[in-house]
């Protein structure tokens, strides 16, 4: 497949039932919540799955976690010399880019800034083309707290604790999220991300919490509900991402009620004339 051709603006809506689907480390990582009360993900959190379920799909990434290194190197600067040699060496910091495009799938749809200790302070960078909004939850969420103990000592002598030492688990009961965002064409063109690495990011999105349980978030308790896929007839847009990303809400189906499923919401998508979104269901 070749280049990008047409600009995409998708919308997905992620359900979380007693989960923490992103904690606050400046808040004892509680969910994240603003002043109104509305549930938030990081758009950081939100790529960082992203990556994981790229390559789980066998997909080159750069930046990726410790506990899910492929290649054995210890860091991104150790990672960007084995495959693209040292940087202070690189006399076209364009080419260097664009061999970290054609390496990396991240590379190529978030971008990335290269800026190791042997750039000299140069930095390299690399715009993206996919930008990802932070998601927030249709109506107000609750955040609950659980209070635990250790049933066993981390270690022995007088740094051990007693088996009633007390923790703490946070967790929404239920909430909503709306995530948005969207992939431009004249970035595309600069990074090379092509027709096949959308149809990647599509599934990625489908299959976001694929292999991404752990104590915070159960098996389960996260899934992609719906995903709206809208593609454009021409590199621009017919309508900008603005537009697109308010046509597609969750509205209660009871304005009265708390909601405590999916189900207590009703998905509404306004006609845009002349552009039809492909819609998925997650899992």
């Amino acid at each position: 497949m070749g280049i990008l051709q047409n600009k995409i603006d998708f919308v997905a809506f992620v359900a979380v039932t007693m989960a923490n689907p992103n904690g606050d480390p400046l808040n004892g990582n509680s969910p994240r919540v603003d002043y109104a009360g509305l549930g938030e993900i990081s758009d950081v959190c939100i790529k960082r799955k992203l990556r994981n379920r790229m390559q789980d799909l066998g997909q080159a990434v750069f930046v990726q976690s410790a506990d899910r290194c492929d290649d054995g190197c210890g860091s991104l600067s150790e990672r960007a010399s084995a495959a693209l040699g040292k940087a202070k060496d690189q006399k076209d910091s364009e080419a260097y880019a664009q061999k970290a495009c054609e390496t990396w799938l991240d590379v190529r749809s978030f971008g990335q800034v290269f800026a190791f200790k042997d750039t000299k302070g140069v930095s390299i960078g690399v715009r993206g083309p996919v930008s990802v909004h932070q998601g927030v939850s249709v109506s107000p969420v609750q955040v609950e707290d659980m209070q635990i103990t250790k049933s066993v000592n981390g270690e022995s002598g007088e740094k051990a604790r007693t088996s009633d030492t007390m923790g703490m688990k946070h967790f929404v009961r239920f909430g909503l999220y709306k995530i948005k965002g969207s992939i431009n064409v004249q970035l595309a063109e600069k990074t090379g991300f092509t027709e096949e690495d959308a149809q990647v990011l599509k599934e990625c999105l489908r299959t976001l919490f694929v292999n991404d349980a752990s104590s915070a978030r159960p098996d389960g308790s996260m899934e992609v509900c719906r995903l709206y896929w809208f593609r454009h007839s021409c590199k621009d847009g017919q309508y900008s991402s603005a537009v697109v990303h308010r046509s597609v809400r969750a509205e209660l189906k009871d304005p009265d009620a708390f909601p405590s499923s999916q189900e207590d919401y009703k998905m509404i998508l306004e006609p845009l004339e002349g552009l039809e979104p492909e819609i998925l269901d997650g899992v």
